[in-house]
């Protein structure tokens, strides 16, 4: 069994900055679990704490390649982040830590928090 931070944000924010001071380069930070899915089977990992960038892509307003609007899609970055980190470096295998390169992530600071839905829009509240 492993424990999970109390503060995932801050267990991400204090690694970006030992990285930082230890390198000289403080990279995005993702701190990840597994997390199953409704109506989908198999796990996946998301993101539980972040650092170092927004966490969402919102692009309502923008257009697609074929330029249709698009309305409701936000990118749920930390995630997908998480998610081909956990396929780096398997599950059950005891390696800690995955590094993504080239991954073009959004400016701002955020938190794992900004992921969670809001009860108004809540399925299943």
């Amino acid at each position: 069994v492993v424990l999970l931070p109390r503060d995932p944000d801050e267990s991400a924010r204090r690694l970006r900055a030992t990285l930082g001071e230890r390198f000289g380069v403080a990279p995005a930070v993702v701190v990840s679990d597994s997390f199953g899915r409704a109506w989908r089977q198999g796990t996946t990992d998301v993101a539980i704490g972040v650092a170092g960038f927004s966490p969402l892509l919102d692009l309502r307003g923008t257009t697609d390649a074929r330029g249709r609007a698009l309305e409701s899609t936000i990118i749920a970055v930390a995630d997908e982040l998480a998610g081909a980190a956990e396929l780096a470096f398997g599950k059950a295998r005891g390696v800690p830590a995955a590094r993504i390169r080239g991954a073009r992530l959004p400016a701002g600071a955020g938190s794992a928090r900004d992921l969670v839905m809001p009860p108004e829009r809540d399925l299943f509240p």
